[in-house]
C-alpha cells in the first residue's frame, strides 16, 4: 500500500484522528470521518476506524495515496445463513464477505449503523436474509412484504395427503384464516418448492404437517427478483445500486 508519510508534527500532538486527516488532505472533518470509515487511515500500522481517537505523541499515522471517497450509501447486505445459527450482524464480518462480490461497494463502519434485519428466517432454516439501512428497501419489505415473492424449498418426508398438493397451493388456514394462495411443486421425490406471497418462512413447517409430511430442512432461495445464486453459506455480499427487489 503506498501511504502518504505522515508522522504526526509537534502541533499535532493529542489531535482527533479526524481533526489531523482533515489538515493532512485540505478536507472538511465530515470528509475525513469518511476517509477514516471507509479504512484508508492507519495509526501505527493499525486500521483506525474511530475518528474521535486521539493520536499520541510519537505515533505514525498513515493515509493511503489511493484514498479515494465513495459516494454516501445506504448499504443492503445480503447474507446466505447458515442452518441452525440465528441471522445476526455477526454474519456481517469483513472475513465473510463474497471474494466475487462486484458492487464495487468499499466497507466502511457507517454501513452497520441502523441495521434492521428483513423477513427472518427461522433459526433451523438456511439461505438468504437481509440487512439494511437503506430506506427504500426496508420500506419495500415491510410495508409492501406481502406482495414480495419468496422461493423456498423444503426437505421433506412422509407420505403426502391425496390432495396435498392442492392444499398446499390453496386450502389451508392458520389461525382461523385461510393462507394466501401460493404456488407449490414437487422437485425431486423429496423436495418441494414453494414459492409464496404473504405467508412466512416459519409457516411453511406447519403447512407441510397439514398434509402429512416432516419437514426436515428449508432454505430460501430468493426473495423478489434478487437470488441467492452463486452466494456461498455464511458469506455476503452488497446489494449494488443496480438491483432490485
Amino acid at each position: 500500500m503506498d501511504r502518504q508519510p505522515a508522522t504526526p508534527q509537534a502541533s499535532e500532538e493529542g489531535q482527533r484522528l479526524a481533526k489531523l486527516v482533515a489538515a493532512r488532505l485540505t478536507c472538511s472533518r465530515r470528509e475525513a470521518e469518511q476517509y477514516i470509515a471507509e479504512g484508508w487511515v492507519q495509526v501505527d500500522g493499525q486500521l483506525a476506524d474511530a475518528p474521535q481517537m486521539r493520536v499520541s505523541p510519537g505515533q505514525r499515522v498513515e493515509i493511503d495515496s489511493q484514498a479515494r471517497l465513495q459516494p454516501p450509501l445506504s448499504a443492503t447486505f445480503l447474507v446466505h445463513k447458515p442452518a441452525g445459527v440465528d441471522a445476526t450482524i455477526s454474519l456481517l464480518g469483513p472475513d465473510h464477505r463474497f471474494k466475487d462480490d462486484a458492487s464495487g461497494i468499499r466497507p466502511s463502519r457507517t454501513h452497520q449503523a441502523g441495521l434492521q434485519m428483513l423477513l427472518p428466517l427461522p433459526k433451523p432454516a438456511s439461505g438468504l436474509c437481509v440487512f439494511s439501512q437503506d430506506a427504500r428497501v426496508l420500506r419495500k419489505l415491510t410495508e409492501d412484504a406481502a406482495f414480495i415473492e419468496q422461493e423456498l424449498v423444503a426437505e421433506v418426508r412422509g407420505q403426502i395427503a391425496p390432495d396435498g398438493l392442492a392444499r398446499l397451493c390453496h386450502g389451508l388456514q392458520r389461525h382461523g384464516r385461510p393462507l394466501p394462495p401460493a404456488r407449490v411443486s414437487w422437485q425431486s421425490e423429496t423436495r418441494l418448492r414453494f414459492a409464496v406471497k404473504g405467508i412466512a418462512p416459519d409457516a411453511i413447517e406447519w403447512m407441510c404437517a397439514q398434509v402429512g409430511l416432516q419437514m426436515l430442512a428449508l432454505r430460501r432461495l430468493r426473495i423478489g427478483r434478487i437470488a441467492m445464486a452463486g452466494l456461498p453459506t455464511g458469506q455476503w455480499r452488497y446489494l449494488p445500486a443496480g438491483e432490485r427487489f
